[in-house]
């Protein structure tokens, strides 16, 4: 009789299962705050389609001519895209926070999505995103992870024919490492000689 309470007081092993697949999603969701572009409208974006978010209605062609325009850009210089990029334009700082981008301009998050700020409403910081999704398309998101940074920010920033000059440090140096190194690769031997790094 003792054995069978026992029993029934402690969960089985299939229950203990489905309430981790049920909460590490939740937790992941709500202490994880990049992890919501996956599902932006859940966040009370509106939607252009599956690619183009905005949080302001108001901004959505402009936003949609962003997207466009990067989307025409980057392919011309590193290749087609194997999928499609996910991009979330946020004009206010509320948005931004509510996916973790903090005081940075625009994140990427490999091959989940982009989340671009209020500053970063500019053509080249679009590319400058689309391109670090190019390059884990390319090399793999974990893998990007052990590049160097002058390799992973510097291409970014030079690519995506950033206007700033110079940038602030570190990123001019990395720009600069960048462009020295891709003079002795070459556009066809790229993706090969990043992943060799």
């Amino acid at each position: 009789m003792a054995d069978h309470r026992m029993r029934l007081g402690r969960p089985s092993v299939k229950t203990r299962l489905l309430l981790m697949l049920v909460a590490v999603p939740l937790v992941t969701w709500f202490a994880v705050k990049p992890v919501r572009v996956l599902a932006p409208r859940l966040m009370g974006l509106h939607c252009l389609n599956a690619s183009v978010c905005v949080d302001d209605p108001t901004r959505m062609v402009q936003a949609a001519g962003l997207y466009a325009e990067g989307m025409a850009f980057v392919p011309e210089l590193l290749g087609s895209f194997k999928g499609k990029p996910r991009v979330i334009f946020c004009s206010s700082q509320a948005c931004a926070d509510t996916f973790g981008l903090g005081g940075r301009a625009a994140v990427t998050l490999g091959t989940w999505g982009t989340v671009i700020g209020p500053r970063a409403w500019e053509s080249y910081f679009v590319r400058h995103e689309l391109i670090h999704y190019a390059q884990a398309e390319r090399i793999g998101t974990l893998r990007l992870l052990f590049k160097p940074q002058w390799f992973v920010e510097g291409m970014a920033y030079a690519l995506s024919q950033d206007p700033r000059q110079p940038l602030t440090e570190p990123f001019e140096s990395q720009r600069k490492r960048f462009l020295a190194w891709y003079a002795t690769v070459g556009k066809p031997a790229l993706w090969q000689a990043a992943r060799d790094l």
